[in-house]
C-alpha cells in the first residue's frame, strides 16, 4: 500500500479520527456541539505532540519526512478548520435561531443573521486552507532565510489555536448560561484574520507552554462537569 504507517504518523491519523468523530457528533441529529468540542480539544492535544514523536525518529527518509508535513496540513485543516465551523452551525441550531428562521419569525432579521454567520464561517475555513498552503509551499524558501525566526516566532496565529479558544467561549456559554453563539462566531472571524496577518508571534517556552496545557486541562474538566450537570 502507498502511505506511510509507522508510529511517527499515528498521532496525526489519530487527530484526523478524533476531527472527523467531532464533525459526525456535530452535525447528526443525536449529537451536540459540546461533544463536538471534546473532538476539537482531543485533537489539539495528538497534535500538540505529534511532531515531536516524528522527530524521535533519525533515520526518517524525505520522503517520510514530506509526507509528515503535508498530512499534519491536511489534518489540520479538516480538525481546526472545519470542525469548529460545524460546531458554530451546531451551536446555531441548538441556540434556536434556525427554528426561528424556519417559522419566519422574525425573519427578514435572522436570515441576515444567518447570512453574515455563513459567511464568517467560509472566511474562516479559506483563511485556515490559505495560511496551511502558504507555509507548506513556502517551507523551502523559509529553510534557507532566518532559522532562529521559524524556531523563536510564528508569522500570524497557527490553526490550532482553535483547539483552545473555541472550547474557551463553551465554558464560558455552560457556567454563566447565557448564549455564546454571536461571540463564537465573533472570535471565528478575529481568527481567521489572525491566521492570515503577516506579524511574528513569539513561540511560547516551556512555561508558556505548561500554562498553555493547564488551560486546555482545566477546560475539558469544566466542560466535563457543567454539561454532566447540565
Amino acid at each position: 500500500m502507498i502511505g506511510v504507517y509507522d508510529y511517527t504518523v499515528i498521532l496525526t491519523y489519530a487527530s484526523l479520527v478524533s476531527g472527523i468523530l467531532g464533525i459526525v457528533a456535530s452535525v447528526t441529529g443525536t449529537g451536540h456541539p459540546v461533544v463536538g468540542l471534546f473532538f476539537l480539544m482531543l485533537s489539539g492535544v495528538l497534535d500538540a505532540f505529534d511532531g515531536r514523536v516524528a522527530r524521535m525518529k533519525k533515520d526518517r527518509s524525505e520522503i517520510e519526512k514530506n509526507f509528515g508535513v503535508q498530512i499534519d496540513s491536511l489534518c489540520d485543516m479538516i480538525c481546526f478548520g472545519v470542525l469548529p465551523i460545524t460546531i458554530g452551525l451546531a451551536r446555531l441550531r441548538v441556540s434556536g435561531i434556525l427554528t426561528e428562521i424556519v417559522s419566519h419569525k422574525n425573519y427578514e432579521g435572522n436570515y441576515a443573521l444567518l447570512i453574515l454567520l455563513i459567511i464568517i464561517a467560509v472566511f474562516y475555513v479559506l483563511a485556515a486552507m490559505i495560511r496551511l498552503a502558504y507555509f507548506n509551499s513556502t517551507i523551502e524558501i523559509r529553510e534557507e532565510g532566518s532559522k532562529d525566526l521559524g524556531y523563536k516566532y510564528f508569522i500570524g496565529v497557527p490553526v490550532t489555536t482553535a483547539a483552545l479558544v473555541f472550547p474557551l467561549v463553551m465554558v464560558v456559554q455552560l457556567i454563566t448560561g447565557k448564549d455564546m453563539v454571536i461571540v463564537y462566531f465573533i472570535l471565528m472571524l478575529v481568527l481567521a484574520i489572525a491566521f492570515l496577518a503577516n506579524i511574528r508571534i513569539r513561540k511560547p517556552g516551556k512555561l508558556g507552554l505548561t500554562i498553555i496545557v493547564l488551560i486546555g486541562i482545566a477546560e475539558f474538566v469544566i466542560t466535563c462537569i457543567v454539561f454532566h450537570y447540565n
